[in-house]
This record gives structure tokens, C-alpha cells and sequence, in this order.
């Protein structure tokens, strides 16, 4: 059916993992007694399942684990080769851009050149990095609804999904992005990079040295949209090679990953967590911040040595470029509501109603300061917090494997499984899943954060605040971001923040 729609070239990217994933459901279906009697109602059928109903823990080896959980409730394994297959996706998404562009150069001077865009404009939709886990939500739906019933959808995506945090983003990215909000923090940044001469070079090491330790106070989403439009006015802009780029955006993604431990509720990997582990400010402050602050400043020196010479050439080829510090076009008044906006979406995090509704009341505010604004970056936002929700939709079910691969390792081993893991799913969501193992000690508790806090920069998907930075600086790099390029530009500052977090270990 898809050489309806894609030519024979793009047919084999939809048509076998499609196929291959419909012959998986339908044969666990066949081979599920219980599929018929137990999964009927969304009442009778929880998912996922709670981890204390598998009932193993008289089983010895992780295999052993694994396929007795599959055992129990088949689909576990349905939703994790969907999960999979749009982590996939994600790393050839490149490559449904190409042949888009090629569709479009090929027939431009064709007839059907109508019908040949519309396809060509479907092919740069399903090769946007931020609507992939929500096309494959709707493909987890569909399966859910053969595998079980339409019900059992409507309960999970309903009552077992919590979309808070999506939402969340959504608001602070647009406030963070506001011409008002911007001009404040160039202007206090600004005057610190005035210290240096205001060069690119400059404007680079305070953007990622403050904005990640911002992050801690005014969340880490906030700290990432106002570090990333900041970086790309005063640092992009001055097209820096490419390796630079790549190295620039790695060293953002892990610095605002690490940057938020200064508080116990700014990091999303801190905050599932804090409550449960009894995690104060305090605690966090004597033994994580100030090794997050350590290994920032170390990874942006690394950096710098290993940069040194184009820095230079930046700060000669772009002189006339160079921001003079000035005063803000808006008012104080003006920049005094809109930070109070953002504080009180911060202090409202948790409660969407509140926060929505502030936001709301911010939509009038902004349309009434329309002279003192700039476009509002609404439609970044909602693909965003797009991005976000289809995550935590297949997140929700792969604590089933997560969860024992956790329990199972030793402390060294957990903090660099933990990284390796961060590269697969949100940190914040691995972080929770360790958070339900019973008896987890100190050692294992402060493993597993390192290891999701360090490997928070690795990808895209790693850490909550990384679709905003894609969003934001994308148009700063040739075509797309290249998933492979990111993952190289963080890794050295993940190795770092790794070996400074396990060697003052507790």
C-alpha cells in the first residue's frame, strides 16, 4: 500500500519495519491465551504492569528476568520494538530530508509538480527530529488498541501518562524566548563578557559557564532556551567550522545537564527523585554541584586548548560584528512582568492549571507590549513539547527491562550503564525507575544519577531540556543536526563529568 503514496526508493524505509512489527503483534496475540479474557477492560489491564507484579525476585540472572517479564505480558516486548524503531528513526532522519530535497529538484519543472511537493513536504514532516516519537505514538497506539482494545489506549495515554513536564516546556521555552527576557540576560551577561572584550570567544565561555548554573534556579528548560538563542545571536552567527558547532552543542547539552544540581528541584533527573531519596538542597550542594562546577569549567577549557587557534581567527574575521553592550528596548516595567511570569512558572511547575493559566493571562500581557515584542516562538515550543510527550508515552513502558538492568550491577558498572542507558531514554525517567528498586544504597543511588546527569548531553532524546537547543540552533548547522556529530561533540565532556563525579564519589 505504500507505493501508493512513496516511490519503490522510500517504499522498503516504511514498508518492512511496519510489517515486521505487525507480524511481532499479531503472533504474540495468537500465542497470548489471556489476550481475549484478561486485557478486556482497561480495569482488568493495567499498563504498564506494576514491576511488583512480575513476582521475580526469586530469579537469578537478568535473562532469566527478562524473558519471565515477557512471559507475563508479551506486549512489553511490542512496545519496546517500537520504542527502538523510532529511536532509529531519529538517526536516519537525514536521510528523509535528502530524498525530499532530490524529489524536489527532480521535478520542479514537471507538470505534477503540485502532488510531487506535497509528497515532498510529507517526507521533510516525518524527517523532523521533534515529530518523531509522536508518529510513532500513534503507531504504539494502534498496536495497543490491536493488542488489547481502543479502551486500553484511552486509559494508558489518559491516566498512566504524565504530560506535565511537556507542558511545562512548552511555557517556559516561549517566556525564556521573549525579546524582553533575551535582552535582560544579554544585558547581565554582556556585562561580563564586556570584562573580555566582548568576542565571541568571550560571549562562548560565559554562556556556558553561567547559563548551565542558571539553570539551577530557574530551571533547566529556561537556562537551555536562553543559552541556546544567546549562543547562536553572539557565538553561531560568526560560522564557526563545523567541528566547533558540533563541539559547542555537545558542551551546552552535558553542561546544562550537570548545571542544575545546585538545587534539588531544576535538574529532571533530580527532581523524580528528591522526594523519594530525601534529596535537600543541602545534599545536593555538598555532593554534586560543586563537581558539576568543576567539570564544567574543565570541559570548557578542554575546548578552548583544543580550539584555541580558530577562536582567534573568529575574533579577527567577525570584529565588526562584535555586540556593543547597550541598554534594553523595553522598558524595566515591562522586563519586571516578564520575569515575574517566569517565576511563577517555575514556583507552579508542578500544576499545570496554574501555570497554563498564568500563561494565558502572559498571551494578553504580550499582545498589549506588542511594540517592546518579537514574534513569539510558540510553534518551537509545541514541537517541543511535541517531542517530549511522545517520549514520555513510550518511556512509560520500558521500565519492565530498565528497571532490572538497574538493580543488577555493581556501582561503577550502574554509573557507566546509566550513561549508556541516557543514550536510549530520558535521564529524568531513569533516574524514577531507580528510585523504585527497593534497598537501593547511598552508592547506587548517587551512581546512577552521575551517570544520567553526565550522559545528558549525548543525544538528542537524553535529556529534557535537548529538543529546545535542537529547536533553537538547528538553522545554524547545514541541513539538519547530525545525531552522530552530537554524540562525538559530548563525549568528551561526558568522560570528564563521569571521572570528576565517581572520583570525589560518596
Amino acid at each position: 500500500m505504500f507505493s501508493i503514496f512513496f516511490p519503490k526508493r522510500q517504499n522498503s524505509l516504511f514498508f518492512w519495519p511496519l510489517s515486521i512489527l505487525a507480524a511481532t503483534v499479531s503472533w504474540l496475540r495468537s500465542n497470548n491465551s489471556l489476550a481475549a479474557t484478561s486485557h478486556s477492560t482497561p480495569v482488568d489491564s493495567l499498563l504498564p504492569p506494576p514491576l511488583e507484579s512480575y513476582q521475580d525476585s526469586h530469579l537469578n540472572t537478568l535473562g532469566e528476568i527478562l524473558l519471565g517479564r515477557i512471559a507475563h505480558e508479551p506486549f512489553n516486548l511490542i512496545a519496546t520494538l517500537i520504542f527502538i524503531l523510532a529511536i532509529v528513526h531519529i538517526f536516519i532522519a537525514p536521510l528523509f530530508l535528502g530524498i525530499a530535497k532530490k524529489m524536489e529538484r527532480r521535478f520542479i519543472n514537471k507538470s505534477s509538480k503540485d502532488e510531487v511537493h506535497f509528497f515532498a513536504e510529507i517526507l521533510h514532516f516525518v524527517g523532523e527530529v521533534e515529530v518523531i516519537f509522536g508518529l510513532w505514538a500513534v503507531v504504539l497506539a494502534g498496536a495497543m488498541a490491536i493488542y488489547f482494545t481502543p479502551s486500553e489506549v484511552v486509559h494508558y495515554m489518559t491516566y498512566k501518562v504524565n504530560y506535565t513536564e511537556p507542558m511545562f516546556i512548552v511555557v517556559i521555552m516561549c517566556l525564556a524566548a521573549t525579546k524582553p527576557v533575551l535582552d535582560f540576560t544579554r544585558l547581565c551577561l554582556g556585562s561580563i563578557a564586556a570584562l573580555f572584550g566582548s568576542t565571541p570567544l568571550a560571549w562562548w565561555a560565559v554562556i556556558l559557564t553561567v547559563a548551565p548554573i542558571l539553570g539551577s534556579f530557574i530551571t533547566e528548560p529556561a537556562a537551555m532556551t536562553i543559552g541556546a538563542l544567546l549562543l547562536g545571536r553572539e557565538f553561531y552567527r560568526c560560522q564557526p567550522s563545523n567541528k566547533l558547532k558540533y563541539a559547542t552543542l555537545g558542551l551546552l547539552f552535558v553542561n546544562i545537564s550537570v548545571g542544575g544540581t545546585f538545587t534539588n528541584f531544576a535538574a529532571p533527573p533530580v527532581l523524580m527523585v528528591a522526594k523519594a531519596w530525601n534529596w535537600s538542597t543541602l545534599f545536593m550542594i555538598e555532593n554534586f554541584a560543586w563537581k558539576a562546577g568543576l567539570g564544567i569549567l574543565l570541559s570548557n577549557l578542554t575546548y578552548f586548548l583544543i580550539f584555541k587557534k580558530e577562536f582567534s581567527s573568529l575574533g579577527v574575521d567577525n570584529k565588526a560584528e562584535i555586540t556593543t553592550l547597550v541598554s534594553p528596548n523595553a522598558p524595566w516595567w515591562v522586563i519586571s512582568c516578564h520575569l515575574s511570569f517566569m517565576v511563577w512558572t517555575v514556583f507552579m511547575a508542578h500544576y499545570p492549571v496554574f501555570f497554563i493559566g498564568g500563561f494565558l493571562f502572559f498571551l494578553g500581557f504580550y499582545k498589549a507590549t506588542r511594540p517592546y515584542q518579537k514574534r513569539l516562538a510558540l510553534q518551537e515550543s509545541l514541537l517541543v513539547g511535541f517531542f517530549l510527550a511522545g517520549l514520555v508515552i513510550h518511556g512509560g513502558l520500558q521500565g519492565w527491562w530498565i528497571q532490572p538492568v538497574l538493580s543488577s550491577l555493581s556501582q561503577n558498572h550502574l554509573m557507566l550503564t546509566s550513561i549508556a542507558l541516557t543514550t536510549l531514554n530520558d535521564n529524568a525517567a531513569i533516574t524514577y525507575l531507580a528510585s523504585l528498586i527497593p534497598d537501593f544504597s547511598d552508592e547506587l543511588k548517587y551512581a546512577v544519577m552521575v551517570g544520567a546527569l553526565s550522559g545528558g548531553g549525548l543525544t538528542v532524546i537524553a535529556n529534557a531540556p535537548n529538543p529546545a537547543g535542537i529547536a533553537i540552533l538547528s538553522k545554524y548547522f547545514s541541513g539538519r543536526i547530525n545525531p552522530a556529530y552530537l554524540f562525538l561533540g559530548a563525549i568528551i565532556p561526558t568522560i570528564f563529568m563521569g571521572i570528576i563525579f565517581m572520583t570525589f564519589k560518596l
